[in-house]
């Protein structure tokens, strides 16, 4: 069963993982922006593994044991929050973590995949607020700053009873069934590759995209599209055909090894508020294998003062 409007809002804003004071005088997000070249930085693998780290152990401190110490230690004072139903201030983290964690007490925050690159951080986790519950699919971005976590971004969905391909939101179904990212000299080539097929694909509505970028045996984790080639192919096809006027803004991409994500505002139509969606790409031989999403629908008002993006 979906949980109830409170219980959506309680996780929403406990997935902000620490919402800090934004002041007047705080420097506005520089956060990497999507790159059409589909360049990559040069990263220490130390800091890599230490941002990984930060923000798992931020994830599951806030949200599995009310921690606010975690907060803290990892995350700076200008903290600056994209979640729509978070408000800022570390106080307001605090408390949300402790009554969160009174109310749901056996919540997990059950992280399947990190990558980083730069300074950002990407985690996708099933949060389960109640025990045998399918919860929810989530992915989180966090820029760093400093060794600490400086900004945060986030999509939600529920997890649905069925799915149009038999695999959940979660799994590796691609050989080697792993959710580690592939070594880090795979990264500039995958990215790239991954770069292109969005493009091509998903801001320019080419299906033909598909047939050079795709693997025969793709593996689909959105529950609404067919598994394979032929079917994101239709599916995709059908839903460009159900909105001629799409626009997609893709804001960032991060790239790690095998696994790429792109962090994108889709806009059905002029006016609309539309969908923050976050793409995960999984890329095998030169051809993308696998892929995961989060969806989630632009809201009308936020608790900040910033958008989703």
């Amino acid at each position: 069963m979906p949980p109830t409007t409170s219980a959506r809002r309680a996780l929403a804003a406990v997935l902000a993982a620490g919402a800090l004071t934004v002041t007047a005088a705080a420097v506005p997000a520089v956060a990497a922006p999507y790159d059409r070249t589909g360049h990559v930085s040069v990263d220490s693998p130390l800091r890599l593994a230490h941002q990984k780290d930060v923000a798992v152990r931020v994830l599951k401190g806030v949200f599995e044991r009310g921690d606010g110490a975690v907060v803290d230690r990892y995350v700076r004072a200008d903290y600056i929050q994209h979640n729509p139903f978070a408000p800022d201030g570390a106080a307001t983290l605090k408390n949300l973590g402790t009554s969160v964690h009174q109310q749901f007490p056996d919540a997990k925050y059950d992280v399947k995949r990190v990558i980083s690159e730069g300074d950002l951080v990407v985690v996708h986790s099933n949060v389960v607020m109640t025990p045998g519950s399918r919860g929810s699919a989530v992915f989180d971005i966090f820029r760093f700053q400093g060794g600490k976590i400086a900004e945060h971004w986030d999509t939600g969905q529920n997890v649905p009873d069925t799915t149009a391909n038999g695999n959940d939101m979660f799994s590796t179904v691609s050989w080697p069934r792993t959710q580690q990212p592939g070594p880090a000299w795979l990264t500039a080539y995958n990215k790239k590759l991954v770069v292109k097929a969005f493009d091509q694909l998903i801001v320019r509505k080419d299906v033909n995209a598909i047939d050079r970028y795709w693997g025969a045996d793709y593996q689909q984790h959105n529950p609404n599209i067919p598994n394979g080639a032929a079917g994101a192919k239709a599916g995709l096809g059908a839903y460009f055909a159900q909105f001629p006027q799409l626009k997609v803004e893709p804001k960032r991409v991060v790239a790690e090894g095998d696994l790429v994500a792109v962090h994108s505002h889709y806009i059905p139509a002029p006016g609309q508020r539309g969908q923050a969606i976050v793409d995960l790409f999984r890329v095998r031989g030169g051809k993308i294998v696998e892929h995961w999403d989060v969806i989630q629908d632009v809201p009308e008002t936020s608790a900040n003062d910033n958008t989703m993006f």
